[in-house]
């Protein structure tokens, strides 16, 4: 019965994207040639007024991507009877979608109907590294933005309880591959997380002990005392100590006992992915290098329709 659930969900999410063929850099340079630095205003004047929108337009990113492929259906508002990604359990803490409106507003000003909300999207999540100090690449562009956006399917999003098998599981269904998981998951070294998050590695851990034991004494503790049982709703802590700075900190936190997820941990449980984060923690441009290759290939999963003319609604 699970083999066959697997099968279907991964039927389900081939059925709705693909790894994307016609996407190109010089997409829009007849049509739009300032798309880029249109969008990077946008980004870098909203980081000027709070350092907390590069890690939310990455995340934001990530999670349209994984659901029905880069297609901006995670910024579409819910509408009547349906409840959109938005608004699924694991997406209620994304912010920072004005950015990605101000950015569209600025582009149809000067190329009305060309560009895509979902370009518009993978560009700023490209800008969000420049601006926190990572590497800069040139981001494909073409991809369509998506009609369907459904809270039901952000269960298919990676949740920070998985365990490496479910990992791999679900990068695979995606095309993505362990040395993309691991570089992907280095995107943890910007932002913010609350409790609820990782909970479950300081409080009730097993039935014998209350704390995963992975976690080193003093960071528990730390996390306990941002974190007790019935911690405030907005509680949390920083993802990494530089958590504004796009770094490879996240990959030396991992080999000292530091992880913040049981998903991150679980980087270490198995040696490919292990042997990679390794190599990530001691070269700062083998992560970056890496980080890059696995970004334009998860941008590059299309599946939309259309070019939005506002990125909250279909046409």
């Amino acid at each position: 019965m699970a083999i066959m659930t697997t099968l279907v969900t991964s039927l389900l999410i081939f059925s709705f994207v693909s790894l994307g063929t016609s996407l190109s850099s010089n997409y829009y340079a007849k049509t739009c040639p300032n798309v880029d630095s249109l969008v990077t205003k946008a980004v870098s004047d909203a980081t000027t007024n709070d350092q907390k929108v590069p890690a939310a337009l990455l995340r934001m990113h990530f999670h349209d991507c994984f659901i029905r492929g880069c297609d901006a259906s995670v910024l579409l508002d819910s509408k009547g009877k349906n409840t959109a990604e938005k608004d699924g359990p694991p997406n209620v803490s994304l912010h920072a979608f004005y950015v990605i409106d101000n950015a569209k507003k600025a582009v149809e000003s000067v190329c009305p109907g060309v560009v895509s909300c979902a370009d518009i999207l993978a560009l700023a999540a490209k800008d969000s590294v420049v601006l926190s100090g990572g590497p800069s690449w040139d981001v494909p562009k073409g991809r369509k933005d998506g009609r369907t956006s459904k809270a039901s399917e952000t269960i298919q999003l990676p949740a920070p309880t998985f365990n490496i098998s479910q990992l791999q599981q679900s990068f695979a269904q995606r095309g993505l591959s362990l040395k993309d998981l691991v570089a992907l998951s280095g995107g943890h070294t910007l932002g913010f997380s609350h409790c609820s998050s990782f909970k479950n590695r300081i409080h009730n851990f097993n039935s014998t002990t209350d704390v995963d034991p992975s976690i080193h004494p003093s960071f528990a503790a730390t996390l306990k005392s941002v974190c007790p049982i019935n911690n405030a709703k907005n509680a949390g802590v920083s993802m990494d100590p530089s958590s504004t700075s796009f770094d490879n900190t996240y990959y030396k936190l991992l080999f000292q006992q530091k992880a913040l997820f049981s998903s991150d941990k679980a980087l270490l449980d198995f040696p490919k992915t292990k042997n990679l984060a390794s190599k990530f923690a001691n070269s700062k441009d083998a992560f970056m290098n890496a980080f890059i290759k696995s970004m334009i290939k998860m941008s590059s999963i299309t599946g939309g329709q259309e070019v939005r003319k506002d990125c909250k609604v279909v046409n």
